[in-house]
């Protein structure tokens, strides 16, 4: 397992977030978001970390989430990061920064 990986990190005052690295621990993952985590599906080698009570505890919008409709409304501060779907841990995000950004155009609409 790799002790750091290389991510996105989004807060909500970032208007796209910046590219950082986190530890490989839950610990850390906790600490980012401010609390327990939940993943979301962010294309098809890499999730988006977000704190699971992030509405619930009122924190900052930070982006809306996903095509079509209903979308949903991510709060507080994310980590983008990569998955091994064949192992089930994370690694390092295996898109660009770019990509990213393309990614809340579209989610933002």
């Amino acid at each position: 397992m790799t002790e750091e990986l290389r991510c996105i990190i989004k807060r909500p005052d970032e208007k796209v977030g910046h590219v950082a690295t986190i530890q490989n621990t839950l610990e850390a993952f906790q600490k980012a978001v401010d609390g327990f985590i939940e993943t979301l599906p962010c294309g098809r080698q890499s999730v988006v970390v977000c704190n699971e009570e992030g509405k619930l505890r009122g924190l900052q919008k930070s982006f809306r989430y996903g095509v079509g409709y209903p979308k949903d409304i991510i709060c507080g501060t994310v980590v983008v990061i990569g998955v091994d779907w064949k192992t089930g841990e994370f690694c390092d995000l295996p898109f660009s920064f770019a990509t990213w950004k393309k990614l809340l155009e579209v989610w933002n609409k």
